[in-house]
Parts: structure tokens; sequence; C-alpha cells
């Protein structure tokens, strides 16, 4: 099983827009941040995790030939609004996503031409399936495991495929839904920045709390944003096993 992240930015990407910071004027591509998505790939299978406004780009840094699932985390712009760019990826079959009640509705809600009986020529051919937390279900011989955390007030979805979590956006999450992660050995997880609290993101401290109760063998942080630091400066400074995801990272699991 194999994990490309695709983008490993929060929702403003890094850069961002105006700021000459040293890691907005960074020259190391570590530093430059997409919008955060993943695609997970196990033997014929490809699953899309999130499709944000830099998934064209993505796709095509990253040569995507296929795409047979696509999982939502949550209804948020930076997470979904770039849809509409699978269109290469349905024009030989409907393409599922897979996503909770709000999201599925926000879906619905931002690109009802998708799902008219009658539809345009060359829209994207998607269905919405709705998933539950706990509730298992396969694309392939993928199994996966939705599992829910909270993003600021907001139940949001994270998603476990057997050793590997894929967590983003958290700011909690409840003990119950923690035992979910027992055994998880890669963790991917996002973490803002490194210290200063955030209503609706974890930062680097709180993220290591779950890694204290969760123990994994690796952990990748993701959806960072500038103030997280030089990646070349901060990822000396993590502890063995744990690392700054940047955008093009393949990892095995």
């Amino acid at each position: 099983m194999k994990l490309t992240f695709l983008g490993t930015g929060t929702s403003t990407g890094v850069p961002e827009v105006g700021c000459k910071c040293e890691v907005c004027t960074s020259t190391d591509p570590r530093d430059a941040r997409l919008r955060c998505s993943a695609l997970l790939e196990d033997g014929n299978t490809s699953i899309l995790i999130d499709c944000g406004p830099d998934f064209r780009i993505q796709a095509l840094r990253a040569d995507i030939k296929k795409i047979d699932a696509v999982l939502m985390t949550h209804k948020h712009y930076d997470h979904l609004v770039g849809i509409d760019d699978l269109r290469p990826y349905t024009r030989s079959n409907e393409l599922p996503i897979y996503a909770d009640r709000e999201t599925e509705m926000q879906i619905r809600s931002m690109f009802p031409y998708c799902f008219y009986k009658v539809k345009y020529p060359g829209v994207a051919n998607i269905s919405v399936r709705s998933i539950a937390p706990s509730t298992k279900f396969s694309v392939g011989d993928i199994e996966i495991i939705p599992f829910r955390v909270f993003h600021g007030m907001m139940s949001i979805t994270a998603y476990r495929f057997g050793k590997l979590a894929y967590i983003t956006d958290m700011s909690y999450i409840e003990p119950s839904e923690l035992d979910k992660l027992n055994g998880v050995e890669v963790l991917v997880m996002n973490a803002l920045r490194f210290a200063k609290p955030h209503q609706t993101h974890q930062t680097v401290l709180e993220a290591f709390r779950i890694i204290e109760k969760v123990k994994p063998r690796k952990v990748y942080f993701t959806h960072l944003m500038h103030h997280i630091g030089l990646h070349a400066k901060f990822e000396k400074c993590l502890p063995p096993g744990v690392h700054l995801a940047y955008d093009g990272l393949e990892i095995e699991i």
C-alpha cells in the first residue's frame, strides 16, 4: 500500500498570498504546500482523499492515471471544491464519492448540475454515497473504517486503512474514537503550527498527546501553515519516527 501526499498545506496554502516570511519565500520545494489531499494506492485500486482547489495541478504532478473512489473528510472549500476537475476520471465509469451527510449536502449544493436527471454533456459523472462512523466499507481490496473527529464544533470524518490512519483538520477526538487507532503503525495527522492554540486545528504540541497514547511506529504531520517554520529546520527538531510531510512525498505501508 502506498500513500502519496498531493498537498500538505492549510486552507491558504504555502506560500500564503502577500506574505514575505522566510517560509513563503523559501526555495526549498518542501516549503511549498498545496491544499491538503492524498492518494492511496494498493494493487489496482486508487483512492483520492479530499479534492480541493489545487487538485488539477496535483493530478498532473503525480501523473494520476485513474481514481476508483474519493473519500471526503468534510465540507470545507479547501477539501472539496476541486470536484469539477474529476471529469477526466469519470468518462468511462461513474466515480463514487464517500462522504458524511453534511458533506454530501454541500457537494449537491455546490455542484447541482452533476445530479440533474438530464445532465449537460461533459459534467463529472459522480455519485455520492453516505457513510457513518465505524461502518466499514471497501473499495476494491481496500477496507476502510471511517471514524469521527472534531474540527472545532463540527464533526468530520477520518479514515483507517489497516495499519494506516489519515486524520486532517482535527482539534479534538473523543476517547471512544481514539480507541479505534489501536494498532495503527502509520499515523497521518494535522498539525497547523507548533504551539499557539487554534480554535479548530491542533498544534504540534497537541498532536504529541495523541502520539503518546497511540504509539504509532511512524507519524507524518500534514495540513501545515507557514508558521510551522522551514521544513529543513523543523524536521531536525522532531523525534525519531515523526516527520513533516511535504507535497510529493510517497510512503509505503
